[in-house]
């Protein structure tokens, strides 16, 4: 018990700093992992969405993940029916590794997606899957689910992915984002962004990706024309400090499944 003043400030006090500590330390950054599932057939993307959605789905809800996004092009582009893209938030990389052993202990993730889990050499379920692993910007460390009330199937969700010539160079334009102001650009401007990241592991780096979100087409047109007349982006682009930053821009147009938490 601590009986004299001196002994009580200082515990007092001790305790207030490690409060404003912990208030004033800014959120950890997270990981992501987008796994795009390639399809053959109707039967495949019929086989890998009830997986995702009777299993994995909430299977990775009981594992502590809230948000899972799963995406499937939009109906006017020619890989419609051919891949579903599937985004999990991680806390760590250590998440990442370990996710695999915590659903493969999960017996109702297990009798859900026997079909996909148990499937015969014969008969796979999809052709391939690539993964994509990020790490969330500096600037934009959490992902945040859209803000949007229209139908799912009518939203435009826009992946994007930048490419750099060097990695000094891709690390430029992940600068122009952060110190640049193009993250806070973006939200002010209200493209409803999921998440920023930086890709740690994939097959186009070095590259960042990013995902906007509208309520639909029209929605999308109107945001990026708002977007290239603005005075401060004609200005971060004019910026000598950032010319050249980017070789290849990549778009995706998806839109969230029914059972999409994203």
């Amino acid at each position: 018990m601590l009986r004299q003043p001196k002994q009580k400030f200082a515990f007092f006090m001790l305790l207030l700093t490690a409060a404003l500590h912990a208030v004033a330390a800014p959120p950890k950054r997270e990981f992501y992992e987008i796994k795009i599932y390639h399809l053959k057939n109707t039967d495949q993307e019929a086989r890998v969405e009830a997986f995702l959605k009777d299993a994995y789905v909430p299977a990775a809800h009981r594992a502590g993940i809230k948000n899972v996004g799963v995406f499937k092009p939009v109906p006017t582009d020619t890989m419609a029916g051919k891949l579903i893209y599937v985004l999990t938030p991680l806390k760590s990389l250590d998440q990442l590794l370990t996710l695999p052993k915590t659903l493969d202990k999960d017996a109702a993730y297990a009798s859900a997606g026997t079909d996909y889990i148990d499937a015969n050499y014969k008969t796979p379920p999809y052709a391939r899957f690539e993964s994509i692993v990020l790490q969330a910007f500096t600037d934009a460390p959490m992902h945040m689910k859209p803000n949007l009330t229209g139908p799912k199937s009518q939203r435009v969700y826009e992946l994007r992915s930048y490419e750099g010539h060097t990695e000094k160079i891709y690390r430029n334009k992940v600068k122009m984002f952060n110190a640049g102001g193009e993250v806070p650009l973006f939200k002010r401007l209200g493209f409803n962004a999921v998440f920023y990241g930086e890709v740690i592991a994939g097959s186009h780096m070095p590259n960042l990706m990013y995902m906007t979100t509208f309520e639909d087409k029209a929605s999308r047109d109107a945001h990026w024309k708002s977007f290239t007349e603005d005075s401060e982006w004609l200005k971060l682009k004019a910026n000598p400090e950032y010319q050249n930053n980017v070789s290849k821009n990549t778009s995706f147009y998806l839109y969230p499944t029914e059972y999409s938490d994203i």
